[in-house]
């Protein structure tokens, strides 16, 4: 709309510049040694009609000399049709007289006459005469249909002639051309009283060139070439006579004679602009509007000139200005009600997508969350409802270029914020009606959580049709790529276990409301620019009251990590955690995966391969050689008991995470002395600061899942 208003105004507030009609197609060459060249003839391959209208351009000399090619015959000028002008196309070329065979004199003419047969080329009728010289001889012109033309040409021996009439009586005669003539034959007559030993020869030629000089006569004797005119057009029946009709209505086409006095009937078509237009009609758009109020005399005397399309109109100097007023009214008009239009138009659209917001931000609990940002019983931090429009500008739009990762619960987006923070950005699946208020309860949960190995959740945006959760960025992807893609230290496996351990000891008895992860496995550890990890994905966990032990649910998870017991009960309790990540233990142990295709069948599942091989004391035949290069003995037993305890098919004989957090710590420092105490104090510093949090209801966690800079998920 707003293109359409700038239109308009420049067409009502500047003149439209005047550009030169096109002549030529395209990017061809318009000129040759001076020679304007106009399509249907053109230099170079696409540039010409047909082969009869192919010019050559050549360079062979000091200058250029445009030459038409099939008859081979050089171009002094070329001319448009102008029905205007009554003037038909014509082309000027340079024709070689005709010697008679036994004439004294040979110039660079020839003793056989041109041919433009097949062509839609004729000699033009109007323009050239047959013009004969010699003495006492009769000169006769075949049409090689049914007529014949001639003069005879005399003269005394004893007279001196000094002027050439060319009357018949002073050695030179001539006389018109048959119409319609593509190819003669010229025959030379002598009288008895011929002299001998003289120059006798004939040409084709345009009557407008002809001098009264002798002289002259002499110099074309010796150059053997004299102009002579060709009228030309295009097949009535052909493609580019179709095409023509197709380009508009500024133009007119005719298979009669232009200029004639009488309809006479042309062997080919002739196009030309009509009058009050300018310009190539055989080019698509070719004929542009000539504008006469600014020609050299004034249209109209004593009045007003105005220009229009392919005309002009007169009008009176005191109606000029009601004119114009009448003009700039309308335009003012016209361009006061497109504005108010697109205005009326942006400003129906904003409403329908502030209702449209207004909509989805209820639907998706956020009068709930809203409450609960004015509570004094949380301290959720306002800041963390973010606009559509500023996540749609960080991710450009949601980019498909911006995607990190995609999965069963929504797709993630990187972005940057208007700060310039990164953040991963979800984009969620829709929410189930009867579990908004879940939804919303499980985003002040988690958005509270503050411990160093657990993602953060920024905030979330709930003024779309899919929920929208902001995430911290985690830079080096998940601990699964990291584990089976590269070589890893004892020290840092050590590390990434305890880190893990510590984060679900918090979430599991720490926390405010205890919570079950549910789906602990290595995709679901990321590792920040430290390689410190961090716990991941909350969209299957479950948030419970202080005083109840498991959750009944549709059982949830990963094949390889998911816990025998739980399958089979649907019960889901913190030892169900302490399974999963007793699988990562052995991930890390072994380096191998969870699941495998590719060995014996007793080693497609690690965690069973594992206790077997534990029972079989031959635990050191599946350690990761990187372990066993640089571990300790004593404390890879110890991590591979820790490891055994989390197996336990019986849950309640499984070790709480406070317990396995304690006893990696140990073993960190039995590996590493050098390491100091100094995280029990902080530690307790970070989950008092949560003592005060939340309610004691059961709350489901939805989909909730932190991005990754890596595409697995």
């Amino acid at each position: 709309m707003f293109q359409i208003l700038l239109l308009l105004g420049s067409l009502l507030l500047h003149e439209e510049a005047s550009l030169a009609a096109p002549l030529v197609k395209g990017n061809c060459p318009p000129t040759c040694g001076g020679v304007t060249i106009p399509f249907p003839f053109g230099i170079g391959t696409g540039c010409f009609l047909d082969e009869w209208y192919e010019i050559f351009c050549d360079e062979s000399t000091d200058s250029a000399v445009p030459m038409l090619k099939k008859p081979n015959l050089r171009v002094l000028n070329i001319s448009l049709p102008d029905s205007h002008g009554r003037k038909n196309g014509m082309i000027s070329v340079s024709l070689p007289i005709i010697y008679w065979q036994n004439a004294t004199c040979r110039g660079n003419g020839s003793s056989t006459p041109v041919s433009l047969n097949g062509s839609h080329f004729i000699f033009s009728e109007s323009r050239n005469v047959l013009t004969a010289v010699g003495r006492n001889i009769c000169v006769l012109l075949d049409d090689q249909k049914s007529a014949i033309i001639g003069c005879k040409s005399s003269c005394k021996d004893d007279k001196v002639v000094t002027k050439m009439t060319c009357s018949g009586s002073d050695g030179c005669c001539r006389t018109t051309i048959t119409p319609d003539l593509q190819a003669f034959t010229i025959t030379f007559i002598p009288d008895k009283g011929s002299p001998k030993n003289q120059c006798e020869y004939a040409f084709l030629g345009d009557r407008s060139k002809f001098t009264r000089s002798s002289k002259d006569f002499n110099k074309l004797e010796a150059s053997g070439h004299f102009p002579a005119v060709l009228e030309w057009g295009i097949a009535k029946s052909s493609r580019a006579a179709s095409e023509i009709y197709k380009h508009g209505d500024s133009y007119n086409c005719s298979n009669f004679s232009f200029n004639s006095a009488y309809p006479k009937a042309m062997p080919f078509l002739q196009c030309s602009c009509r009058g009050g237009f300018t310009g190539n009609p055989y080019i698509k758009y070719g004929c542009e509007d000539v504008d006469e109020c600014k020609g050299p005399t004034d249209p109209c005397p004593g009045r007003k000139c105005v220009n229009r399309q392919g005309s002009y109109d007169c009008v009176e100097r005191s109606k000029t200005i009601k004119f114009l007023l009448i003009g700039m009214g309308a335009g003012l008009g016209v361009l006061l009600l497109l504005l108010f239009l697109w205005l009326l138009y942006n400003f129906l659209k904003k409403r329908k997508e502030i209702k449209l917001k207004e909509r989805y931000f209820k639907e998706n609990g956020g009068l709930l969350l809203q409450q609960q940002l004015c509570s004094s019983e949380t301290n959720v931090d306002k800041n963390k409802l973010f606009n559509s429009k500023d996540l749609e500008k960080a991710t450009d739009n949601f980019n498909k270029n911006r995607i990190l990762g995609q999965g069963g619960q929504g797709t993630v987006y990187k972005g940057m914020l208007a700060d310039g923070g990164i953040v991963a950005i979800k984009k969620s699946k829709a929410i189930d009606k009867g579990k908004v208020e879940q939804f919303i309860n499980e985003i002040a949960i988690l958005s509270q959580i503050n411990h160093r190995n657990v993602v953060k959740l920024l905030g979330c945006c709930l003024e779309t049709e899919s929920p929208l959760l902001v995430y911290e960025f985690i830079p080096n992807g998940t601990l699964f790529q990291y584990l089976h893609d590269s070589l890893v230290s004892w020290g840092t496996r050590l590390q990434i276990a305890t880190d893990v351990a510590g984060a679900l000891s918090y979430l599991h008895s720490s926390a405010s409301i205890p919570i079950y992860h549910r789906d602990i496995k290595s995709t679901n550890i990321l590792l920040d620019d430290r390689y410190r990890a961090k716990v991941a994905d909350f969209g299957t966990s479950k948030s419970l009251s202080l005083y109840q032990t498991h959750v009944t649910t549709v059982v949830q998870g990963t094949f390889g990590y998911l816990d025998p017991e739980y399958f089979q009960s649907c019960q889901f309790t913190e030892k169900s955690d302490v399974y999963s990540f007793g699988v990562v233990l052995v991930e890390l142990l072994t380096g191998r995966k969870p699941v495998s295709f590719l060995g014996d069948e007793e080693e497609r599942n690690l965690a069973s391969y594992f206790l077997l091989s534990m029972d079989e004391n031959c635990l050191f035949d599946i350690v990761d050689p990187q372990v066993l290069k640089q571990g300790k003995e004593e404390g890879i037993v110890a991590f591979a008991n820790i490891a055994r305890g989390c197996l336990n098919l019986h849950g309640k004989m499984r070790p709480t995470m406070r317990e396995v957090a304690s006893e990696l710590e140990r073993i960190r420092k039995l590996e590493n002395p050098a390491i100091r105490r100094g995280n029990t104090h902080e530690k307790r510093e970070t989950s008092t600061r949560w003592d005060s949090v939340g309610s004691a209801d059961v709350i489901s966690l939805s989909d909730l899942q932190p991005l990754m800079s890596s595409e697995s998920m």
